[in-house]
């Protein structure tokens, strides 16, 4: 679970942003950090029960994502994030698999492919016109759908992509510029036991989504 001091922490990190402060509450950014690791520790476990393609050995520290954020390109020069990133937890191709949120008020799980790019969009695209109705039954499913919400109200195109025509059943699917499912957890949610194991639950129902996915690029 998430400890309630790493939750103030980034609530204090958020209020507090910048180096001096951070410096002076170091050793509560590594309580933070060490609960964040362990926490990755158990997802880990509990997810490559699921998904094979999770490896259970991995080590949880390189799935913990670095607070501090680059601002060499931003127009925000804030140094720290405020939040706790955890992805890498599994070994699919390009920005898809699992991803995990921690933000005090703002946390979330995910899965899927992130805006895939050229090659990847145009292959999942065939596999969707060729294969509709795998992926229906995957996001249409009542608990998919409870979960996380109309699959298909992602950002989309604002046109037609190429190869396709506006009047194919599946042009709502077709358009999508993003393959995700989410799925928001409460403070008090993350801080229960077990959190672990409604994670586990979610991924368990993103799983299928990660399956097709992968199969249309590989």
């Amino acid at each position: 679970m998430i400890n309630l001091a790493t939750l103030d922490f980034l609530t204090d990190l958020k209020a507090n942003n910048n180096r001096d402060w951070f410096v002076d509450h170091k050793d509560r950014y590594e309580q933070a950090r060490e609960n964040i690791i362990d926490f990755t520790a158990a997802v880990i476990k509990a997810l490559s029960k699921i998904d094979p393609h999770v490896q259970a050995g991995i080590d949880p520290k390189k799935c913990v994502m670095r607070i501090y954020r680059d601002i060499r390109f931003s127009k925000d020069k804030t140094p720290y994030k405020g939040h706790f990133g955890i992805h890498n937890l599994t070994d699919y191709k390009g920005h898809m698999g699992y991803y995990i949120h921690i933000e005090p008020g703002q946390s979330f799980v995910g899965g899927g492919y992130w805006m895939p790019e050229g090659d990847h969009l145009k292959a999942i695209r065939q596999e969707i016109d060729y294969n509709a109705a795998d992926i229906k039954a995957i996001i249409d499913k009542p608990a998919f759908k409870r979960l996380f919400g109309e699959f298909r109200d992602q950002e989309q195109l604002k046109t037609i992509p190429n190869g396709y025509e506006a009047d194919n059943e599946n042009i709502g699917l077709l358009k999508l510029k993003n393959f995700a499912a989410v799925h928001s957890f409460t403070n008090a949610e993350i801080q229960k036991k077990d959190i672990v194991a409604k994670i586990a639950k979610v991924f368990e129902e993103i799983y299928p989504l990660q399956i097709f996915l992968n199969n249309a690029i590989v």
